[in-house]
């Protein structure tokens, strides 16, 4: 039952897909990698970036991945950024670049942990992968990807020195906030980038950390607003990310959480993302099980209800026209609502 579940959702959303593609509309896809990343995203002319992905368990997350391009009519990932060198971002590349062609690897530089032999391993088995197709990423950079404008915000632990179109107010949130030790982990180099197509922006750090956000945000928030935000470091896991500063500073319209049943997103993360000025809705990849409801967004937001054996591994999708409009959905029950880029 639950695989013909899956088989029509697949189909149906690999149809909406091509429909998308061929009306110039923007997609991003996360898909459900148990606590890991994965966000693939298509642009309107049918190019592709996915980033992170996922855990290499039994190649599970690999397959989901691969699954998700397949729906979305890719006969290759244009380009595979990876925001940081750990086990549930990078850890399924291997897997599969021998699923789907990859056409370039975009990273910080080299791992910061590569002494460590969990740390060691992950990067060569990266390195082995991508090898003559790798792209170092810097802050400031622009990517090359038609019909969107992608700008690196952040990588091996440095972050613009120019604030982005829109960007460059004095932030308020700055006086009373919470500074944080430097983080020494490759959490603090991940590389993140905001996307603009029209009127819609999309952030996305990876597991930037508190220090270097405030890098972003302190004295003068070099991002501006943006309409869509993922949650960074799978909901501001342990409060090592999700300074306020640079949460509240932004003003995402719509917050989607790339978080695991157990990982990433607890109280504390759901009390501080519901004060977002102008925040209109947060969506979930996992329900939080350690969390009450109170502190879960509404039940029809939440693409995985369940954890273990019984989790599903659905995800969400986000579509966005030409004229700021954008329609979030969850592959669970098929909700879906409608937003205007502000």
């Amino acid at each position: 039952m639950i695989h013909n579940r899956k088989l029509a959702l697949c189909i149906g959303f690999s149809l909406a897909g091509l429909m998308q593609a061929q009306s110039g509309n923007l997609q991003i896809i996360w898909t459900d990698v148990e606590g890991g990343a994965s966000t693939l995203i298509v642009t309107p002319s049918g190019q592709s970036m996915l980033v992170d992905t996922g855990f290499p368990q039994d190649d599970r997350d690999a397959k989901r991945i691969f699954a998700a391009t397949q729906a979305a009519g890719l006969k290759k990932i244009d380009i595979l950024w990876i925001t940081h060198f750990h086990l549930d971002h990078v850890g399924g590349v291997s897997a599969l670049a021998k699923m789907i062609p990859i056409d370039k690897f975009y990273d910080h530089g080299d791992s910061i942990e590569a002494t460590t032999p969990q740390g060691s391993k992950l990067y060569d088995d990266y390195k082995a992968v991508g090898q003559g197709k790798r792209v170092t990423v810097k802050p400031g950079d622009r990517i090359p990807l038609k019909g969107v404008d992608i700008t690196a915000v952040s990588a091996a632990g440095k972050v613009i020195d120019k604030p982005v179109t829109g960007g460059g107010a004095a932030n308020p949130y700055c006086d009373a906030a919470v500074k944080k030790p430097e983080d020494k982990t490759e959490n603090s180099q991940s590389a993140g980038f905001l996307l603009v197509y029209g009127k819609f922006k999309f952030l996305d750090l990876g597991d930037l950390t508190w220090d270097r956000e405030m890098m972003l945000a302190c004295p003068a928030n070099k991002l501006g607003t943006v309409t869509l935000f993922q949650a960074s470091h799978h909901g501001f896991s342990s409060g090592q990310s999700g300074s306020p500063a640079l949460v509240f500073a932004i003003k995402p319209q719509v917050v989607i959480v790339n978080d695991g049943a157990t990982k990433g997103f607890d109280a504390d993360a759901y009390d501080e993302i519901v004060k977002i000025p102008g925040l209109e809705d947060m969506w979930q990849i996992h329900r939080a099980v350690r969390s009450d409801a109170a502190h879960n967004t509404n039940e029809r937001m939440i693409a995985n209800m369940e954890q273990g054996q019984a989790d599903q591994g659905l995800g969400i999708k986000v579509t966005v026209a030409k004229d700021g409009k954008f329609t979030v959905t969850n592959t669970r029950n098929s909700f879906s609502k409608t937003y205007t880029s502000h």
